[in-house]
């Protein structure tokens, strides 16, 4: 039986049953930005949404959508932390008890924050075993209700709000670029690019170390690949969802990637430029969108910054190493 894929209708009644609830963020521009590009950029700034991310959009709208059933057994989720954080915190709101599994090397805050939110985190290592296992056996045995981070109807319909309030608040655009994890954000905020802009190119970015989604996009058909190492730890993920994929494949114009250095270097742009901290993944679209500058000349350009959440420690460690990076290229 073939999946009833969320259209932008979905989208639509997402932002009108999450009004309230989540911050219409900010959408910032930077003449030295401008500047680099030689383009309009135009930041959709997640980094201010509530919990710090935009993954709050999508589990209010999935967690308001629960039946008085569901809301007494409680939510169970898994996460490296973002999709923790919105859960717990969407959870927390509605007075629902809710279970978070993340690995144990997920950044110190983000688990801090979890637990701060109300919910119960349970460890596992990222690398031997699989959370959507322990998900369903932990649903299963407590009669919880899982809500994965991205392949979920209700979960890519919220994240897709984002894009709708960036087309909202800066109009046309030509490009838009998108960080790409399992790909709930990518392809709600393709159905909304489709919707106020068809003739809007559309980008998702990856990590270089973890391109399953660029592989699956040329290739056709959903390809899995090892847990990835690289900074952009919301965007470990190992291959692209049931709902997630088709719709990418068909509303996304391409997959880019971006480097660890990339990234670490437009993390030191909004620091030092933009007065803002964005956590790795959340610079991913950024890092492509400076990488494609010569074919951005004159165009209107959406750039979504998913996410500000990030260790303070690590954050400082990252930022130190563009420093390092850039004083040997100096001499």
């Amino acid at each position: 039986m073939s999946l009833k894929l969320p259209t932008y209708k979905d989208v639509e009644a997402a932002a009108a049953r999450i009004e309230g609830y989540t911050h219409r963020t900010p959408v910032m521009t930077s003449r030295t930005a401008n500047e680099l590009c030689g383009a309009e950029l135009f930041f959709k700034c997640e980094n201010f949404q509530r919990m710090g991310a935009f993954k709050f959009r999508g589990a209010m709208n999935a967690l308001l959508q629960f039946t008085e059933e569901q809301k007494a057994a409680g939510v169970i989720a898994f996460s490296s932390g973002n999709h923790a954080q919105a859960i717990a915190l969407a959870a927390q709101r509605l007075s629902i008890k809710a279970t978070i599994i993340m690995p144990e090397d997920a950044p110190t805050a983000k688990v801090a924050a979890t637990r701060g939110y109300g919910a119960t985190v349970i460890s596992y290592n990222r690398y031997t075993e699989d959370r959507e296992q322990i998900g369903r056996q932990l649903a299963e045995q407590h009669g919880y209700t899982l809500i994965p981070p991205y392949d979920h109807p209700h979960i890519l319909a919220g994240q897709g709000t984002a894009a709708k309030e960036l087309f909202e608040q800066a109009g046309s655009l030509d490009v838009l670029f998108v960080c790409l994890g399992g790909g709930g954000l990518l392809s709600g905020s393709a159905l909304a690019a489709r919707h106020f802009d068809p003739a809007c190119k559309v980008y998702g970015v990856e990590p270089a170390a973890g391109n399953d989604g660029q592989q699956s996009f040329r290739r056709g058909e959903i390809v899995r690949i090892e847990t990835p190492k690289t900074i952009a730890d919301g965007a470990q993920t190992q291959f692209l969802g049931e709902y997630t994929f088709p719709i990418i494949r068909d509303n996304v114009d391409d997959i880019l990637t971006a480097t660890d250095d990339q990234l670490i270097d437009a993390m030191h742009f909004f620091a030092e430029r933009m007065k803002m901290v964005v956590e790795p993944t959340g610079c991913l679209s950024f890092a492509a969108a400076r990488a494609m500058q010569s074919e951005l000349q004159g165009k209107r350009v959406g750039i979504i910054v998913s996410g500000g959440n990030v260790d303070i420690n690590r954050y400082a460690q990252l930022l130190s190493s563009h420093s390092a990076r850039s004083s040997l290229n100096d001499r």
